[in-house]
């Protein structure tokens, strides 16, 4: 078990690596990766059911101690990610199937990988999960109502049938998650170490999947995309940042936030395209491309961060040393 634990840890850190081999794989040989396209909502499911089981009632502790905090992130992530997606369709004068998928991702809630990340930063943690968590379980209700608020322009929608199939992709498969850690309790700790390990083969499966299935578009479009979701990503955080610095939150707190804004559950954007625009296979690249970037750029945040907090920490013991 310590060798394939071993493993996972060396796969999640490397994360933004396997997508961008497995992107390039499918471009090159995409009858290997478009048939994933029918198991997409399962992929997602098997996610969300992960995150249930890594899930514990002291998550939801952390909202009661940090309302404030939460309330900033969960606000934050359903108004600055949408408000800048409809903005930077409107800025661009984006073409209608593209600009579908650009606010859908932007209306879905945070992703899984904030949580990580915000470890790495050296962020508050605990308050990354809480939003996460707040953010997904309300995603079924908010998710639709905005992108049905912002999207209607170009397209007809069906807010009811959106709600229905995050229902069953996201709350169902985290509530089996919850309830399954809850009666088996210390039994699944082993197997929630795992969990990670298939959360990163079934994001990269589904990110092959849609680049697999749109090489055409991608070769056509694919740099006008990779544009505007670096924009959104970039003033995601840098907005969810700055929103926190304003209601004077602690710098740990903003760096959670500025994440958790800035990282979505572009899975979930995914098969949500997949499943009520089929038609219209661009829709599903701005979510595939934007789990491709905010996997390169959230780490290189992190990082940067990280670094920041060290050479804080040092700054006082180096100024004790030249006074003496």
């Amino acid at each position: 078990m310590s060798a394939l634990l071993q493993f996972s840890q060396f796969v999640q850190k490397t994360f933004a690596l396997w997508v961008l081999l497995f992107s390039g794989i499918a471009l090159m040989l995409p009858e290997g990766f478009v048939w994933l396209r029918a198991y997409i909502p399962w992929m997602l499911g098997i996610i969300m059911f992960g995150m249930g089981m890594t899930m514990t009632v002291g998550d939801f502790k952390s909202v009661l101690q940090s309302p404030k905090a939460v309330g900033i992130g969960v606000v934050a992530q359903f108004v600055v990610m949408p408000g800048l997606a409809f903005l930077l369709c409107q800025l661009f004068q984006l073409p209608p199937e593209i600009a579908i998928g650009v606010i859908l991702v932007g209306c879905c809630p945070g992703g899984t990988a904030s949580n990580v990340i915000t470890y790495m930063a050296k962020g508050n943690t605990a308050l990354s999960v809480a939003c996460t968590s707040v953010s997904t379980l309300l995603a079924p209700i908010l998710t639709p109502a905005i992108f049905y608020l912002l999207a209607s322009q170009w397209i007809e929608i069906n807010a009811l049938s959106m709600l229905v199939s995050i229902l069953q992709v996201v709350l169902f498969p985290i509530l089996l998650g919850l309830i399954v850690r809850s009666l088996l309790k210390q039994k699944v700790n082993a197997y929630i170490q795992v969990m990670p390990l298939i959360s990163v083969i079934a994001i990269v499966a589904i990110v092959a999947a849609i680049i697999a299935g749109s090489k055409a578009q991608i070769l056509q479009s694919g740099l006008l995309i990779l544009g505007i979701v670096v924009l959104h990503n970039g003033l995601g955080y840098l907005l969810g940042y700055w929103a926190s610095r304003i209601f004077k939150l602690a710098e740990i707190d903003c760096r959670a936030v500025s994440i958790e804004v800035g990282m979505q559950n572009s899975g979930l954007g995914v098969a949500l395209a997949a499943t009520h625009f089929a038609a219209s296979p661009l829709t599903a690249l701005p979510s595939a491309i934007f789990s491709l970037w905010h996997n390169i750029s959230g780490p290189a945040l992190a990082t940067y961060w990280a670094a920041k907090s060290r050479v804080t920490t040092l700054e006082p013991k180096q100024n004790l040393d030249t006074d003496s």
